[in-house]
C-alpha cells in the first residue's frame, strides 16, 4: 500500500482493533469474506482467501496515521474458472446460520439515517451472551446490488461501556446513499466462533417481515460511515 508520495505506508491508526479491514465480495453477492491481513515491515499485507471463480470486488478500510479519518480503497479482481452466478436471495428479513437465526427489523432509507436491529437466536431461544468481536457485538457491511456501493457500520457504543448489551438485539444506524437493493452482512461472535448472516433489503420499504412468536429449531446444525458509499 503506497501513499501520495509513492512510498509504502507503514503507520496506521487501528480501527476496531485492526489496522486493515479487508472485504471481498463476488459481483453476484454470493461470496462474501471479511478478513484482516497481516502487514510486514515493508508495508506489504497478506492474507489467505478461498475465492470461487468470477468477478470480485475488494475493499480495504484503513486509517493512515496523521490522516483525518478512515479511507476505503476498492479494486476489481477476476478469478479464473467456470463461473456459476447465483440469483439474489429473497428479501425475507430472516437469515439462518447453522443453528442460529438472525432477524432484521427496520428499514434502510435512501439519504436518511434509520435504525436497524438484528436479533440473534439459537434453536428458538434468544442469544444474550454474544461475545465482543473487534470491540463491538456486531459488524454490518451493506453493499448496493449492481455497482457494489459500500457501507461499513458499527453499533453505537462499545461492549462494557453501559450503552450496549450482549444480545439478543444489535442496533445499527445507517443511511443508504441512494435508492436500490442492498445486501447486508452481519458478523457476530458466539462461543468463540464468528458467523456471518446475510440479508437482501430494498430501500424505502420494510426491511423485515414480522418476527414469529417462536422459532423452530434449525434443521442444520463505533465508528460509523453511514453517509458514504464507495465503489
Amino acid at each position: 500500500m503506497t501513499g501520495p508520495d509513492g512510498r509504502a505506508v507503514t503507520a496506521f491508526t487501528p480501527e476496531h482493533e485492526k489496522e486493515l479491514h479487508f472485504i471481498a465480495v463476488r459481483r453476484d453477492t454470493a461470496g462474501f469474506q471479511h478478513v484482516h491481513p497481516v502487514r510486514d515491515g515493508e508495508g506489504t499485507w497478506s492474507v489467505g482467501l478461498a475465492l470461487e471463480p468470477g468477478d470480485w470486488r475488494f475493499f480495504a478500510d484503513i486509517h493512515p496515521a496523521g490522516h483525518d479519518g478512515t479511507l476505503t480503497l476498492g479494486i476489481d479482481v477476476a478469478v479464473a474458472g467456470p463461473y456459476d452466478p447465483r440469483p439474489l436471495p429473497e428479501a425475507t428479513g430472516t437469515a439462518r446460520v447453522g443453528a442460529y437465526t438472525v432477524t432484521l427489523d427496520g428499514g434502510l432509507l435512501p439519504g436518511e439515517a434509520s435504525e436497524l436491529t438484528l436479533t440473534v437466536s439459537r434453536d428458538g431461544r434468544p442469544v444474550t451472551d454474544l461475545q465482543p468481536y473487534l470491540a463491538a457485538y456486531g459488524h454490518l457491511v451493506a453493499l448496493r446490488v449492481g455497482d457494489l456501493g459500500y457501507l461499513h457500520v458499527h453499533p453505537a457504543g462499545e461492549p462494557g461501556d453501559g450503552t450496549t448489551a450482549p444480545g439478543p438485539g444489535i442496533v445499527f444506524t445507517a443511511a443508504a446513499p441512494s435508492a436500490g437493493t442492498y445486501r447486508l452482512y452481519l458478523d457476530f461472535q458466539h462461543e468463540d466462533t464468528v458467523r456471518t448472516a446475510g440479508f437482501t433489503v430494498r430501500t424505502g420499504t420494510a426491511a423485515a417481515t414480522p418476527r414469529p412468536a417462536a422459532e423452530p429449531p434449525a434443521a442444520h446444525p463505533g465508528h460509523r460511515r453511514s453517509g458514504h458509499a464507495h465503489h
